[in-house]
């Protein structure tokens, strides 16, 4: 590289380059989303059948994935011997960014082939679901792991994280400019969108992680250089040093399974994941059968968007609080302001249209908020598996993998459980409607008289909005309420963690 090339590159933080990685993946991530179903629905008009074996298969396959990709990324980082060859941060950093920099842009192209049909629509959805979500994962845990690999005080992570919250936010906002082109009868103004916006993101992986790659390579080179100073004097001298044993996986599983505070936040963490995906699947039910004759479709839009983009511009706020009280007490009094403000809305009842709008749409935020923040408290149980373990290098991406195979269940449970609770209180079954039914409870509450049919529909509803979250914030502080990685314990492994690789490894590149 030229001069001028690595001056631009020296000249901006690390932190802003980090945090851009998160602008490419949520402007792509943000659309699919919300447009997947609908453009093999009622687009490419793929069968039921179809559908719910593509689901079922890509349930699977999202659930076992970041764990194999974590264990192939880290197995070689798992050795607890201390003779082999170490490893420095920098080259680890620099692994990252190289499966940073190749699978980018390979996550953009599989996001591109949902929007032109190329197969039988079965088919097509199989592939395609798998093959985006394979990509993605790949740059999420790369992504994640550089989290705990760039630094180790959490004042440098939570600025990490500060970033990262920054750009995801901008990153949203290609839902709102997605309104303006998305339209299925007419399809070619959607697919350039679509072009543009994987294009972006295929140009942001490819530069950004060149910039980033070239300034840690600033610091792998002497120690190169020295390494091969060092072999070149001792030929012939070294004791051959005992061969170094890697750790199976279920050596790793069984040292998983003694990792109390890890089994400890990941059942904390699987009902954080099933409470986010509850509201996700459950925002438009609530807004339809509580607030739709109540509030214009403007205003409901409005809520929808906002849930999309204030819990990143809401996370600045959180992050900075972090660094004043710590990520542990943020997230505890998120789970109490939870608690408290669930219990306020069913004291209240479902007759105030305002506070239901402001519970709604606050529910969602603040719990998105929650888990904008559980990364940071990964990146603390990645220091103390380096630490109880005695690591030679600290398998980041493993650890975010394992976690993600414990909670990604919540996902599937998340609409079962609730249209289960749904049926079974009201009678109402969202996959067997009936027209005439629906038709007599739309009449019913235009004419402003309550059936016996829509109060209990109305009322289950209201219901499950408020006691889900209740029965979510009590379970999470029982859990939380176990986790002891904070305070002095997390000061002391994180000085074990620095004290650890200062002795024997290169310093992390300065945030």
């Amino acid at each position: 590289m030229g001069r001028r090339e690595r001056g631009c590159c020296l000249g901006v933080s690390t932190a802003v380059f980090y945090g851009s990685l998160s602008l490419f993946v949520s402007i792509l991530h943000n659309v699919f989303l919300l447009y997947y179903v609908e453009t093999f629905v009622s687009v490419y008009k793929i069968d039921k059948l179809s559908f719910w074996v593509g689901e079922t298969i890509f349930l699977i396959w999202n659930s076992l994935n970041d764990p194999l990709f974590g264990w192939l990324s880290d197995r070689s980082f798992l050795s607890s011997s201390q003779s082999g060859p170490q490893i420095s941060s920098p080259e680890v950093i620099l692994k990252r960014l190289g499966a940073l920099s190749r699978n980018g842009p390979l996550f953009a192209l599989s996001f591109l082939a949902f929007w032109v049909a190329w197969a039988q629509p079965g088919l097509q959805f199989l592939l395609c679901l798998c093959l985006y979500d394979g990509f993605l994962t790949v740059v999420d845990l790369n992504h994640n792991a550089l989290l705990a690999d760039l630094a180790v005080s959490a004042g440098d992570r939570t600025r990490l994280n500060f970033y990262s919250s920054l750009f995801s936010a901008l990153g949203s906002l290609s839902v709102f400019l997605s309104y303006s082109f998305w339209d299925k009868e007419d399809f070619f103004s959607f697919r350039i969108f679509c072009v543009a916006l994987a294009a972006v993101s295929m140009l942001g992986f490819a530069v950004v992680s060149r910039l980033l790659r070239h300034r840690f390579q600033i610091e792998v080179r002497p120690r190169k250089q020295e390494e091969n100073t060092l072999k070149e004097l001792s030929i012939g001298h070294a004791p051959h040093a005992p061969a170094e044993r890697s750790i199976t996986l279920g050596e790793y599983l069984k040292q998983l399974s003694r990792h109390r505070n890890f089994l400890w936040f990941t059942s904390m963490n699987l009902v954080q994941v099933f409470h986010c995906h509850f509201n996700s699947n459950f925002f438009p039910l609530f807004l339809e059968h509580l607030l739709s004759d109540r509030i214009s479709a403007s205003t409901g839009s409005f809520l929808l968007g906002i849930s999309y983009i204030a819990p990143h511009v809401n996370n600045l706020y959180f992050l900075t609080l972090c660094r004043k009280l710590g990520v542990y007490q943020v997230i505890r009094w998120l789970f109490l302001l939870k608690l408290g403000l669930s219990v306020a809305m069913l004291l209240a009842g479902a007759d105030h249209v305002y506070l239901l709008c402001i519970f709604i749409a606050s529910n969602r935020v603040f719990t998105e908020g929650t888990c904008k923040l559980l990364n940071l408290v990964i990146t603390d149980l990645v220091d103390e598996d380096f630490v109880l373990n005695r690591r030679q290098q600290a398998a980041s991406a493993l650890v975010f993998g394992m976690v993600a195979l414990v909670t990604k269940p919540g996902q599937t449970f998340a609409p079962l459980i609730g249209t289960w609770l749904l049926c079974v209180y009201t009678g109402y079954d969202v996959f067997e409607r009936d027209p005439l039914k629906d038709a007599s409870m739309a009449s019913a509450a235009a004419g402003g008289t309550g059936s016996a049919l829509s109060m209990p529909l109305r009322q289950g509803c209201f219901y499950l909005l408020v006691f889900v979250p209740i029965s979510c914030a009590l379970l999470q502080l029982m859990a939380w309420s176990r986790f002891t990685l904070h305070g002095r314990r997390l000061q002391g492994i994180k000085a074990l963690r620095e004290g650890a690789q200062q002795s024997h490894l290169m310093g992390v590149k300065a945030i």
